[in-house]
């Protein structure tokens, strides 16, 4: 095999790498705007896989119009530049994509937007980078009776490129460099390999004089843009990208936000002045007191925390019932950092374990007064977190006065989602409690969703007020207790499994009058 044929197989090796990792690249790339929902996950898929197609075809034909080398190099030439584009041209589509579906339902706008922005964004890269193996397949074919052969090599080679290319993105460029500047590589890589397959056959700098000027063009852009925010927001003071998250956090006057992904849901508030979050975390206080009175705030001693984010829960129950042990889970570690740096995280009886909520229940053998679940990203909560199973493995974990609370999202006039997990809740634990958020009357809200290991009755929480003197529990007991009230699920609610927790359907069906946009308020 001559050089340049060995070469060509190289060519197609590290096309199939760009392949994926484009792919897997635009995941993280649409979050920020449209969140990482199963409808986005769809339109992205369906779409790249539509642009390969479409790619294979073009690419076939036009090797077997002109079985060209030069020709091949020059469209993943094309490609490179088009991919390098990616970082700049992303801001103002997705942008204008989010916009463009702000008026539409819910499931209209997140489907309409991503799809817009994968096919403004994607489309002519993909279906370059789709006209590589066959068209390579096509040089390779000697004979037809070596064609067999040839091109199970090319689609093998690029399978493995792909393989690679699933894993490069999320492991090793998106974690170290961030995702703007992981195209603006994979978009240097594919000029480089046109540049030197070109030159392999032309020997000649004129010739190549081009794709130079576009590969200085792509570097220059990974330049520019990595100086930039990747989604500017007033009061800015930290941006990362993450293998689980897109983090920023933001100062509002005295106030520090934790914003992750879309940043259509604020994960934590800190305030050195004040000692209430005046969000949905502070009524995660007046949980343990569902108990059967008396049920002195001594008795809390431990806590676990499954969504720590910036701490502000952590922080609250510190306040109130001192010291006492919390381990705090939370799946990102830059999340944890973040929390350590721009909101006092440093309480030391907290902590803080960069794991997956569930996966840490089951391995750990702690027995814990109080779970409180906030893995949130609204509207949406992970569907393994809601299950039966999930509730069971909870309850394993609770002591014998154990009391789990879970933050759950609605509308002002819709509990569907609320309804499901207390009904859920309910196969799990003998009283199931709601506490709501009061809410501004427009937009999404929050509730409490609470399951007590003894039977309790709501009443308790008026009698367990009368003894407590810590003024901030005697505030959240005053705000809570006209807002909590015995969960009594329709009949025909749904029970969520393992096998089968519709998270994501039933909070499209819930929210189809929400629509994306600016509001006046951000969902606490």
């Amino acid at each position: 095999m001559r050089p340049h044929e060995r070469y060509l197989d190289v060519a197609v090796f590290v096309t199939g790498v760009a392949t994926l990792a484009v792919e897997l690249s635009a995941s993280r790339l649409l979050e920020p705007w449209f969140g990482d929902s199963l409808i986005v996950w769809a339109s992205l898929i369906g779409l790249i896989l539509l642009y390969l197609a479409v790619g294979y075809t073009i690419g076939g034909r036009i090797a077997d119009r002109s079985p060209n080398p030069l020709r091949l190099y020059r469209l993943i030439g094309w490609a490179g530049l088009l991919v390098g584009w990616v970082p700049v041209l992303s801001r103002p589509v997705l942008s204008l994509a989010a916009r463009g579906f702000g008026e539409s339902d819910f499931n209209i706008a997140l489907l309409g937007g991503s799809l817009t922005g994968v096919l403004f964004l994607f489309a002519a890269p993909v279906i370059l980078l789709g006209c590589v193996a066959p068209f390579a397949v096509r040089l390779t074919v000697a004979s037809l009776d070596a064609s067999g052969r040839a091109a199970g090599r090319i689609y093998a080679l690029s399978t493995v490129g792909s393989i690679i290319g699933a894993f490069l993105p999320a492991l090793v460029l998106i974690p170290r460099i961030g995702t703007r500047l992981t195209f603006s590589l994979l978009g240097a890589a594919l000029l480089l390999t046109a540049l030197y397959g070109m030159w392999l056959h032309t020997h000649r700098i004129k010739a190549l004089s081009l794709h130079i000027i576009l590969l200085i063009t792509v570097l220059a852009i990974a330049w520019v843009t990595h100086m930039m925010p990747i989604k500017p927001v007033p009061g800015l003071v930290f941006e990362a990208e993450t293998p689980y998250n897109y983090v920023q956090v933001v100062r509002q006057g005295s106030e520090t936000w934790l914003f992750l992904n879309e940043g259509e849901g604020l994960h934590s508030v800190y305030d050195p002045h004040a000692t209430l979050s005046e969000g949905i975390w502070d009524y995660f206080l007046i949980v343990p007191f569902f108990n059967t009175p008396p049920y002195p705030a001594e008795r809390v001693r431990s806590l676990c925390l499954i969504g720590l984010a910036g701490g502000t829960i952590a922080r609250l129950y510190t306040e109130a019932f001192g010291p006492i042990p919390i381990d705090g889970v939370e799946i990102d570690p830059v999340v944890i950092q973040a929390g350590r740096e721009y909101f006092a995280m440093t309480e030391p009886n907290l902590r803080a374990i960069a794991q997956d909520g569930r996966v840490f229940l089951r391995s750990s053998q702690r027995r814990y007064d109080v779970i409180a679940v906030d893995a949130y990203r609204p509207p949406y909560i992970p569907f393994y977190l809601t299950t039966v199973e999930f509730f069971r493995l909870a309850r394993a974990r609770l002591g014998p006065t154990g009391v789990i609370a879970v933050n759950v999202g609605r509308t002002h006039d819709d509990y569907r989602l609320v309804d499901a997990l207390a009904a859920t809740m309910k196969q799990v634990f003998p009283s199931v409690y709601i506490v709501d958020e009061p809410d501004p009357g427009y937009g999404l809200g929050n509730s409490l969703v609470v399951g007590t290991v003894q039977p309790t009755r709501l009443e308790n929480l008026q009698a367990n007020a009368a003894g407590l003197r810590h003024p901030m529990l005697a505030e959240m007991m005053r705000r809570a207790i006209p807002q909590a009230r015995v969960a009594k699920p329709p009949s025909r609610t749904p029970i969520f499994t393992d096998d089968r927790a519709p998270v994501e359907q039933v909070v499209h069906s819930i929210i189809l009058h929400y629509l994306l946009g600016p509001h006046d308020q951000p969902q606490r």
